[in-house]
């Protein structure tokens, strides 16, 4: 009877390690979100509920293998990288006010989430439009140097700006030639992820892929009907899109955390 104590004793004990292990392993995590007003969620009713970075939390923290997130909404609308340059001393710093809230918490991972493009493919009406592809990384560049010095062990992931309708015209003009551009600046986010592969093993990756051709195609459902002025236009995410952004960009975020 003394015996089976003993061994019932040394199985609680095992258990209560490797529980202590597992929960050790677990990963806490700290978000950035840099953006647009895709970022921000621009036309949703609840932003601060509904926008991609929430819903992107959301997903994460749903992941057996993370303990908790915690993030920050750095969306602006109608931004641009120029508009996140260091140097311009405008949105970059706003960035950086998020990001060393979380500085002290040297146990977490820190990523930051980007996705910038849209308003730089503008034909006119955003900031330093239109952007040429290799001014669009030469920007984004610029941005990535900077938070890598400021943040040394953090983590970095570019996200593919998203498809919007070929007819989008409102406050700026984007129109076919813009969604063109835009699409001229995906190989610049996989030179800017081969650049770094070298040089910051480990720190920026590319991220979410799938959303163009995902919003291309359900765009009706997905995106919000908008007027314009040249029709009806498919920019910005519904409640429904954005949810699916969200979990997209979690997708990328997840696979990133686990190298």
């Amino acid at each position: 009877m003394r015996r089976i104590r003993v061994v019932v004793c040394i199985l609680i004990g095992v258990i209560m390690c490797w529980s202590a292990s597992v929960a050790n392993d677990k990963r806490y995590v700290n978000i950035v979100f840099i953006g647009n007003s895709i970022t921000f969620g621009a036309g949703l009713s609840k932003p601060t509920h509904d926008a991609p970075p929430v819903k992107a939390a959301l997903f994460l923290s749903k992941c057996p293998e993370i303990a908790s997130v915690r993030y920050s909404n750095r969306g602006q609308s109608g931004c641009t990288t120029v508009d996140y340059l260091p140097e311009t001393n405008t949105l970059f710093p706003w960035a950086v006010h998020a990001a060393d809230k979380f500085k002290d918490e040297t146990w977490a991972d820190l990523v930051f989430s980007i996705m910038l493009g849209t308003n730089d493919s503008a034909i006119e009406g955003t900031n330093g439009c239109p952007v040429a592809p290799e001014r669009y990384y030469e920007n984004l560049k610029t941005i990535i140097n900077r938070l890598l010095a400021l943040y040394p062990d953090c983590r970095v992931v570019v996200h593919r700006p998203l498809w919007y309708s070929p007819n989008t015209y409102n406050g700026a003009k984007y129109m076919e030639e813009g969604l063109q551009r835009l699409q001229e600046y995906y190989p610049q986010i996989q030179r800017l992820v081969d650049y770094y592969a070298s040089r910051f093993p480990g720190q920026v990756f590319l991220g979410d892929t799938k959303g163009f051709d995902y919003f291309k195609e359900n765009h009706l459902t997905d995106f919000q009907a908008e007027k314009g002025n040249a029709g009806i236009f498919y920019l910005h995410p519904n409640e429904k899109g954005a949810a699916r952004l969200g979990e997209l960009w979690g997708e990328a975020i997840r696979k990133v955390l686990s190298f």
